[in-house]
């Protein structure tokens, strides 16, 4: 991983990218710094946590039947007051709203959408496991101003974002984020002291295969046998292969994910038969899958649902689940060829 940029920061390194852009005209670099501005308060809010009455239930089911978490609510209001005023976005999604997020009628209109999980791992608030923000970011595709007309410019594949990362607030605060077409993958991390992200890790590359395997095994009951097939393939001993990977799964999908990106690995999230109501898995197309596949994309892994690629699906609503198989290229290649039954365990 190279080191020459280290120490500039995340607003450095946008305008940078920026000046390399011809095109550019500043909105982009507008809208991520008010995101960055919005993490930073997040990240604030979780570091009291324990100090404030900020840790619990609101007692609130979610869309999408989860109890909703304080922090939760605290994320989602931060994220869309900073950035409803910016002038740079049509519309907002949130996996914590039923429907898209009107730009108030007060503030000026951009070209941009973006879509986000708001505290990705909140059900681990209260026992400091690390919780992030996922999100993904996306060109305006028509003309319609009318909020009930743009969900047609919301929904577009993974592969037309133009730009999408994650914050993980752990034992540090770190942005990680790509603005795709073979920009790289970059790592901020935030210095409390300065109150700046500075570049941690740039161009972080996956490695191709990896010795980590993660995902909750607790649901082996409701797999299919392929699924087992696949996850006994990762346990099983074979020297050549440098099997049996070394099962590590936290719950909480961006500290699994940011741990295997950095060190290689898969996280798996298949479908199962655990609830008839989310026949394909629990996460998150447009909010959670979508933004990790291009990060992992431009890090040299890759994401599918065990058919094909995550960033090549056409989405059907919003909230749409989707399985999820990502990380280092070969390994998910191995996910694949088990899912779409093209290999067994032999």
């Amino acid at each position: 991983m190279a080191k020459k940029g280290v120490g500039i920061t995340i607003t450095q390194h946008i305008l940078q990218q920026q000046r390399q852009n011809p095109e550019a005209t500043g909105a982009f670099t507008t809208l991520l710094n008010e995101l960055i501005v919005a993490a930073k308060v997040i990240s604030r809010e979780v570091n009291k946590a324990g100090l404030a009455d900020i840790l619990g239930s609101t007692g609130r089911i979610n869309v999408q039947d989860e109890q909703v978490q304080k922090l939760d609510v605290f994320a989602n209001s931060v994220i869309i007051e900073r950035m409803q005023h910016v002038g740079q976005l049509c519309c907002m999604g949130s996996e914590e709203n039923a429907d898209l997020i009107e730009i108030p009628s007060q503030y000026p209109k951009g070209p941009y959408i973006i879509v986000f999980d708001p505290l990705d791992g909140s059900s681990n608030i209260d026992v400091n496991v690390s919780i992030g923000t996922i999100f993904g970011i996306y060109k305006k595709t028509s003309d319609e101003t009318d909020i009930e007309m743009l969900m047609n410019d919301v929904l577009q594949p993974g592969l037309n974002q133009v730009a999408a990362g994650y914050f993980i607030y752990g034992s540090s605060t770190m942005m990680v984020y790509t603005t795709g077409n073979g920009t790289g993958v970059h790592g901020f991390t935030l210095y409390p002291s300065v109150g700046e992200f500075l570049l941690s890790h740039e161009n972080i590359r996956i490695p191709e295969k990896g010795k980590i395997y993660s995902v909750n095994e607790g649901n082996v009951a409701y797999w299919d046998e392929k699924t087992r097939a696949l996850v006994d393939y990762f346990k099983s001993r074979d020297k050549d292969s440098g099997r049996p990977y070394t099962s590590r799964y936290i719950g909480s999908l961006v500290a699994d994910f940011h741990r295997n990106l950095l060190k290689g690995g898969i996280f798996m999230y298949p479908a199962d038969n655990k609830d008839p109501k989310k026949p394909s898995g629990k996460l998150r197309l447009m909010v959670e899958a979508n933004p990790l596949a291009l990060v992992v994309k431009e890090a040299g892994g890759y994401a599918s649902n065990g058919n094909g690629p995550i960033l090549e699906i056409q989405p059907m609503e919003f909230h749409q689940r989707v399985p999820l198989y990502i990380g280092s290229r070969e390994d998910v290649l191995i996910a694949e060829e088990f899912i779409s039954g093209k290999r067994k365990l032999r």
